[in-house]
């Protein structure tokens, strides 16, 4: 089970990090699922990535709090409506864009209605 987890920590930490290059794909949840995979199979490489300068902070504020700072909102909700934004511009079938839309709606509420740090 451990490398299950091991596995699932360097998936998301991955995607994480193809995340600060494409405005589209988040980076903080993806470390936070991270963490969390890591927390059960190498607690060293979850605090590693909860030291780390940048990233380590938002991190720790939603464990601790459940806090999401005003700007990671804005930015997510940028991207979500730039990726909206995008399928329709690309044409793609109006049934994937009105599943993406009520996804982008619904996280995007939940998300503007979490505290602010």
């Amino acid at each position: 089970m451990r490398y299950l987890w091991l596995s699932m920590g360097w998936l998301t930490l991955t995607l994480g990090a193809i995340g600060i290059f494409l405005p589209v794909l988040p980076t903080v949840p993806f470390l936070l699922l991270a963490v969390w995979a890591f927390a059960r199979s190498s607690p060293r490489l979850g605090a590693r990535i909860m030291r780390h300068p940048r990233f380590g902070p938002p991190i720790r504020a939603w464990r601790k709090r459940g806090v999401i700072s005003r700007y990671a909102k804005i930015w997510a909700v940028a991207g979500m409506s730039a990726g909206v934004a995008w399928a329709i511009w690309l044409g793609l079938d109006p049934r994937i864009i009105a599943v993406q839309v009520l996804a982008c709606t619904a996280i995007g509420a939940w998300l503007v209605s979490r505290p602010e740090a």
